[in-house]
């Protein structure tokens, strides 16, 4: 008879499709044919990771959306099964939960409430970005998206490139895929000559792209970034 407690555990999913044998852990397929109860940020999406993995029957699992919108005094309810011996499974989108995620609101509910979060090593496009880079990893900052309007963007990379030239901290963040090519137009435009910068490109999958050069050897030579994920990173 199996006496663990109840828990939650924060289970990656890939971040490029048809990736999964290359990147989930035995340990994932373990925990998630043990755990039948999910919170997800997408229920679409999480069905057809679990079914990929053929290790558990999707019909048997029940799933609960979590995500941005979720009011926090939600929260509680849905995590009511750990009150019945049930541990919870977290899925994001893509990639690691907690991480530029909303997940984060679910582990602090566990620490506050003295419930064990166990996060499972699985792929994060941010640290796989930062690590091929050649960039800072010993101090850097993850902004998530910056400002649409072009006024407050440039203002904001200015910003960064500032902090960054003043303590070599590496800046990272993202952008929805079909603005892309204005994100980085706009770092050639704002950035000083002797900036790096790296496009990160469909990470972990069969097409990946990372490259990193400084804002003068870009200029002229600036890729046609695809309509695909891509991890910005910036160091002055």
């Amino acid at each position: 008879m199996n006496t663990k407690p109840a828990q939650i555990y924060l289970i990656p999913s890939t971040i490029a499709s048809g990736t999964q044998a290359l990147v989930i852990s035995p340990q994932i397929k373990q925990v998630i044919s043990d755990v039948d109860y999910y919170l997800v940020e997408n229920v679409r999406t999480a069905r057809r990771f679990i079914s990929s993995l053929g290790v558990k029957n999707v019909s048997e699992l029940h799933f609960e959306v979590f995500d941005k919108h979720t009011p926090d005094h939600k929260l509680i309810e849905l995590l009511s099964p750990l009150r019945k011996g049930r541990s919870v499974g977290v899925i994001s989108e893509a990639g690691c939960p907690a991480i530029a995620d909303p997940g984060n609101k679910i582990a602090q509910w566990a620490h506050q409430n003295k419930v064990v979060v166990t996060p499972l090593v699985g792929p994060s496009s941010i640290i796989l970005a930062l690590m091929a880079s050649g960039l800072n990893g010993q101090h850097f900052e993850f902004h998530g998206y910056l400002p649409i309007d072009k006024t407050l963007r440039a203002r904001k990379i200015k910003s960064i490139e500032s902090d960054s030239l003043k303590i070599g901290k590496t800046q990272i963040f993202m952008e929805t895929p079909y603005r892309n090519r204005a994100l980085a137009d706009a770092l050639l435009e704002v950035c000083a000559n002797q900036t790096s910068l790296c496009f990160a490109c469909n990470i972990s999958s069969s097409t990946e792209d990372i490259r990193t050069k400084t804002v003068s050897e870009w200029k002229g030579n600036l890729p046609d970034l695809p309509k695909t994920p891509t991890i910005f990173l910036l160091q002055a």
